[in-house]
């Protein structure tokens, strides 16, 4: 059996965050600043300046995510924060109609992305990787966390489009869901404080 283990993003760990990007989908180029970016900055950014922008954020003093490893080898990614810092939540139609919390409110986190390798993929990853964001929100002093899945019960979907998470994964760690006005994309929350 693999041994699965996590650590927070800092740019001692770089590289990893990188490697786990890399395996297959939209990670690499997209940085994980989706989530932080507006429209209107994403359409103007190239993948130099999100990385650049990505590296200054795993840099400071607050990770935006966790990195995960099998046997030693980066595999996965979760970006988990405050809600308000990823700017592009507030914007989104779904999530503004279907969220119970304020939206600038600091208290509220957000696992927003998750990226895993392709040759990790279908082990139960994610899982491993949200209870470690659940862990990291609570220990920072989240109230809230809500995340933005897809009930893949109730649609196709892409591998590149569940970078938002299954509805299932959320399920099982303990969220509850809130049925928004778009069919299979509800909203998931969890009170950590």
């Amino acid at each position: 059996m693999p041994t699965i283990t996590t650590a927070l993003a800092s740019p001692e760990v770089w590289e990893d965050i990188q490697h786990a990007l890399s395996g297959g989908g939209d990670g690499r180029s997209c940085q994980c600043v989706w989530p932080v970016l507006t429209n209107k900055e994403w359409e103007t950014t190239d993948l130099d300046q999100r990385t650049a922008l990505f590296q200054q954020e795993v840099a400071s003093d607050r990770p935006p995510g966790i990195v995960a490893y099998v046997d030693g080898e980066a595999a996965g990614w979760i970006r988990i924060g405050p809600r308000p810092a990823q700017r592009r939540l507030a914007r989104t139609r779904n999530i503004i109609a279907t969220t119970h919390e304020p939206l600038d409110d600091d208290g509220v986190w957000a696992a927003s992305c998750f990226v895993v390798r392709k040759e990790h993929r279908g082990h139960g990853l994610n899982a491993t990787l949200l209870d470690a964001a659940i862990a990291f929100a609570r220990e920072s002093g989240a109230r809230v966390i809500e995340g933005y899945p897809i009930d893949t019960s109730q649609t196709n979907v892409r591998v590149n489009d569940l970078f938002h998470g299954a509805l299932s994964t959320f399920l099982a760690a303990g969220f509850t869901k809130i049925d928004g006005p778009k069919p299979g994309r509800p909203l998931v929350s969890l009170a950590v404080a």
